[in-house]
């Protein structure tokens, strides 16, 4: 053992099952009946999702999984740190934008006036003014969601495989429950949310749409009036639950059988592993966290009926049932995202009047209501909840011919947090006069991970090996926990 190199991987097999040689011929006396024992199992428990579970548990066996848990509302599109958080109300209009400022419950510090709520409530979060999106850009989302800065698959295809920092999540922490996935996303578009990339999918996010039935909006936010079909929990035709739990037995007695000719560990954790799988899609953990209708009427009244609202609460009823990660895509549109309000005459996100200030009202509910849920229900210190985009906007409006829009702007941006326990009742740096570059404090992506995966218990020091086997620091070599928020 001594001469193994420790940046190397311990093992390296292309198959979940590999290890199982189930081709091979063993012993002299039972060999057919056993390798044809573990072809059988092979292909009944190496189902994507028994695999999925097994793998993820292989990842770190040994480190029972706490009560953390973080919600992301990612606003695609990158929102405009001046008419949101960093109002500047004694600059010119084309700088201020058009919207006025309000006071809040923090004493000298102002947010916009389409924030109320927020600003009523505001010694429950923190506001970091100082956040540094350079590099980050949009079509995919990836710099912020990985905390990697060469995450730019517009450069570079092979980039689109850093890890999201929910995938690292879902390996190194898993589920805080069983029969629940460990990180799991609401997306309108797969270029909004971050996958996993080098760690394997068994660590992409699941899919919330395809599990709970939601309003269905168009391209620019219109309620078409209709449900998505909540299909995922649908068994295919000619399949029911029974049949399913029958299959399960039959799993079990060839368990059994296993179990008087082979004690192999890796094939034994095959059974635990397939019911776990059935669990998840029978078992009622599960469907009852993605089932609004098992929500009180008042508390979905007070979520509201809009689209994101509702996934919101979805998010709620998902960390108390055991998620650990989970990422909100609040954008109507599927290309860069509702939030990149370029101008009301550049189609199809309007600009800032008309593009964004819709948005402020919809986004002030939804993140007071779910912050003080979490709160009233005692979750509130485990459940870090975290709001941005990808990147801010440009200082001064009327960019690319618009009448008020503001282009795309990675010197600064601002973004908010609250829960997880941590020091809220604050704002964490600020920008020059006209708010388009970092005056003190930054906040670089490396930061924001590293305050994600201390919350989680995520050792700082943790790596993964890229396809050429180079290991890859989940934390960039500067970045580390924001000392304010500890």
């Amino acid at each position: 053992m001594s001469g193994l190199d420790p940046l190397q991987p311990s093992h390296s097999h292309a198959h979940a099952f590999g290890d199982l040689r189930a081709r091979e011929r063993e012993g002299l006396v039972i060999a057919s009946r056993r390798s044809m024992l573990k072809a059988s199992l092979a292909g009944l428990a190496g189902l994507s999702m028994p695999d999925l579970l097994r793998l993820r548990a292989s990842a770190d066996a040994t480190k029972p999984p706490g009560g953390k848990s973080v919600i992301l509302l990612w606003m695609a599109g990158g929102p405009s740190q001046i008419d949101t958080w960093d109002p500047k109300p004694n600059r010119p209009l084309e700088n201020r934008g058009p919207f006025g400022v309000i006071p809040t419950r923090l004493p000298g510090v102002f947010v916009c006036e389409h924030l109320p709520k927020q600003a009523a409530m505001l010694d429950k979060f923190t506001i970091i003014r100082s956040v540094d999106p350079r590099h980050s850009n949009h079509e995919p989302n990836k710099v912020f969601q990985t905390a990697n800065l060469d995450a730019e698959p517009r450069v570079s295809p092979s980039k689109d495989l850093y890890p999201a920092i929910g995938s690292i999540v879902a390996k190194h922490h898993g589920a805080n429950q069983p029969g629940i996935p460990p990180y799991i996303a609401f997306q309108t578009s797969r270029t909004h949310i971050a996958h996993a990339g080098y760690l394997g999918k068994q660590f992409d996010p699941f899919i919330a749409n395809q599990a709970c039935k939601l309003p269905v909006y168009d391209n620019v936010g219109k309620d078409l009036g209709r449900t998505s079909p909540a299909g995922f929990f649908k068994l295919p035709g000619g399949m029911t639950h029974e049949r399913l739990m029958n299959r399960q037995t039959l799993l079990d007695d060839l368990d059994a059988l296993r179990r008087t000719l082979d004690h192999s560990p890796d094939v034994a954790a095959m059974d635990r592993y397939g019911r776990e799988a059935v669990d998840l899609l029978v078992g009622r953990r599960a469907q009852e966290a993605f089932d609004l209708e098992q929500e009180p009427e008042s508390v979905r009244d007070r979520y509201g009926k809009h689209l994101w609202c509702q996934q919101a609460l979805l998010a709620r009823r998902l960390v108390e049932a055991g998620a650990a990660f989970i990422t909100l895509d609040l954008s109507y549109h599927t290309a860069s995202g509702t939030w990149d309000n370029h101008g009301d005459n550049i189609p199809p996100y309007g600009g800032i009047s008309k593009g964004l200030q819709p948005l402020l009202p919809l986004f002030d509910h939804l993140i007071t209501t779910l912050v003080s849920d979490l709160d009233e229900r005692g979750l509130l210190d485990d459940v870090m909840v975290i709001a941005m985009g990808e990147f801010g906007r440009t200082p001064r409006m009327g960019t690319q011919g618009s009448t008020d829009g503001r282009d795309h702007w990675s010197n600064v941006m601002s973004m908010c947090l609250a829960g997880g326990g941590l020091k809220h009742g604050q704002v964490i740096g600020s920008t020059e006069a006209d708010g388009g570059h970092i005056k003190d404090h930054p906040v670089t992506p490396s930061d924001l991970a590293a305050t994600i995966y201390r919350h989680m218990g995520v050792p700082l020091d943790a790596f993964y090996y890229d396809a050429n086997q180079r290991p890859h620091f989940i934390v960039g070599e500067t970045g580390r926990p924001i000392p304010e928020l500890f």
